[in-house]
C-alpha cells in the first residue's frame, strides 16, 4: 500500500515539473500574429433577421396539412449557414436553403405543419441551427384545431 502511495506521488511529481518547462518561451510570436488576426476575422459573423418569427395559422380543422414561408435576410458581414433546423415534433417538418445565403441576401424557411391527431390549441416551435453569433434561432406557430367529429356511439355500421 505504501509502495503504491510513493509511485503515485513519484508519478505527479514528475508530471507536475516536466509540464512548468518555460511554456511562454515556445511561443512563436508569428503564430499570435496569426491568431490574433484569425480572431479578429471571426468577430463578423452572419445574423438572420426575420420578418415575422412566429406565425398564427387559426382556426384548422384536424388533418389539415398547413405551411408557412419565413422569410429572413442576412443582415451580417459573413455569409449564413444553416446547418439543420428542426420541428418540436414530427408534425411539424421545416425546409430550409442549403446552399449559403450571402450578406444582404434574403432567403426562405418553410415550416409545414400536420394537424392530423393534434386536436386543442397546438403551439410548436422550429429551432435552426446555424453559423451565427447565438448559434441557434427560434421560429414558433400556432393553431387551434377544431377536433374531427367523432361517431355516435350506438349507430349501426355498414356490413
Amino acid at each position: 500500500m505504501k509502495k503504491g502511495i510513493l509511485i503515485l506521488a513519484g508519478v505527479f511529481a514528475m508530471t507536475f515539473v516536466s509540464c512548468k518547462d518555460k511554456a511562454a518561451e515556445k511561443v512563436k510570436d508569428e503564430n499570435v500574429e496569426i491568431a490574433a488576426e484569425r480572431d479578429a476575422n471571426n468577430a463578423e459573423f452572419p445574423v438572420m433577421t426575420f420578418a415575422e418569427k412566429e406565425h398564427d395559422f387559426g382556426t384548422i380543422n384536424e388533418g389539415d396539412v398547413v405551411e408557412h414561408k419565413f422569410t429572413f435576410t442576412n443582415t451580417g458581414k459573413a455569409p449564413l449557414v444553416i446547418v439543420s433546423a428542426k420541428g418540436s415534433c414530427g408534425c411539424t417538418v421545416p425546409e430550409w436553403p442549403k446552399e449559403p445565403v450571402a450578406p444582404g441576401a434574403t432567403g426562405e424557411m418553410l415550416v409545414k405543419f400536420n394537424s392530423n391527431g393534434k386536436p386543442n390549441l397546438q403551439n410548436k416551435q422550429v429551432t435552426i441551427t446555424a453559423n451565427t453569433e447565438a448559434g441557434k434561432e427560434v421560429l414558433k406557430i400556432k393553431a387551434m384545431v377544431t377536433p374531427k367529429a367523432k361517431p355516435a356511439s350506438g349507430t349501426p355500421t355498414a356490413e
